[in-house]
């Protein structure tokens, strides 16, 4: 592994290993997260669930080849006290929410299962690449013990990617919420005459990797004490890895007065004046911040 400066918090390290066809990236969060989920009072299992589902979009996100494309990860919900997922990411700029019942939220335990959580819920992950106008998007169920898992079927189902995500997040009394994640997956090889990788998920490679990566333990990812390269140097010391910084990661909540006008600005004007209060202002609540926007009528540009 080459020299490089260590990676902390906040910022994704990818890391190729070309003798194994194998590429991945680690990210932990840190006061990026704990900015994003300080705007709501989340009881812990919800915190724990929406820190989780920031690093999965951090990873998912990362891959992206367009500077300006963007990640949306978002959970349908089928019966479940959570009643609202929704995380995207966008050069860089990450933002999360999460709506739920907070009664029967609190009757799941402490370590509840992607059901009990969501119901037969679904989840979608959606790639929109900005120079190409292109969308992709899959669609699976909310299945096994956590969202990452859910993700790993994505990537069997729609990429046909053998992949592993492990997510891991902790409460500390001092540096609030961490959590931290690692993606791994085997790639094409491209040579004539060898198989296709969706019909050999068995590869000797991939499995050589997937059983190094597997032995990563919870406390490692949320452990500010050991650098991201640490964790990579520790699983594949035995390879020659490729270390490269991603971009850094910063809360990423898109919401302005500017922003809500030009939206408003679209619907006609006796909807408008419906929207409107006795002060003749429109109040916006961006879920995302927790933040609220009066915009009064007569700042509005009319789109008649």
């Amino acid at each position: 592994m080459t020299d490089t400066v260590e990676t902390w918090f906040d910022q994704p390290l990818l890391f190729t290993i070309a003798e194994r066809h194998v590429r991945g990236r680690f990210v932990r969060l840190g006061p990026t997260l704990n900015t994003i989920i300080g705007a709501h009072d989340y009881p812990p299992v919800a915190e724990k669930l929406l820190a989780e589902a920031l690093v999965l979009t951090v990873l998912l996100g990362s891959t992206l080849k367009d500077e300006n494309g963007q990640l949306t990860l978002q959970a349908q919900t089928g019966g479940g006290p959570v009643e609202l997922l929704v995380c995207d990411y966008r050069a860089g700029e990450l933002r999360g929410y999460l709506k739920f019942d907070a009664e029967r939220l609190a009757e799941v335990g402490p370590d509840p299962t992607l059901f009990a959580l969501f119901g037969e819920g679904f989840l979608a992950i959606t790639f929109d690449q900005s120079t190409t106008a292109e969308r992709y998007q899959g669609i699976v169920p909310l299945e096994g013990s956590s969202i990452g898992e859910a993700a790993e079927h994505y990537f069997e189902q729609s990429e046909q990617i053998p992949s592993l995500i492990r997510l891991a997040a902790r409460h500390d009394h001092e540096a609030g919420c961490v959590a931290g994640g690692l993606l791994l997956q085997h790639l094409p090889e491209g040579e004539v005459g060898r198989d296709r990788l969706h019909t050999r998920h068995d590869h000797p490679e991939w499995e050589h990797a997937r059983t190094i990566a597997a032995t990563l333990k919870d406390e490692e990812l949320t452990d500010p004490a050991h650098s991201l390269e640490t964790l990579a140097w520790r699983l594949f010391h035995e390879d020659e890895v490729r270390v490269d910084p991603g971009v850094p990661v910063t809360r990423g909540c898109r919401c302005s007065t500017e922003y809500f006008a030009g939206v408003l600005a679209q619907f006609p004007a006796a909807e408008r004046q419906d929207m409107a209060d006795d002060a003749g202002q429109i109040v916006v609540d961006c879920a995302f911040c927790s933040r609220i926007f009066p915009i009064p009528l007569d700042g509005i540009s009319s789109a008649d």
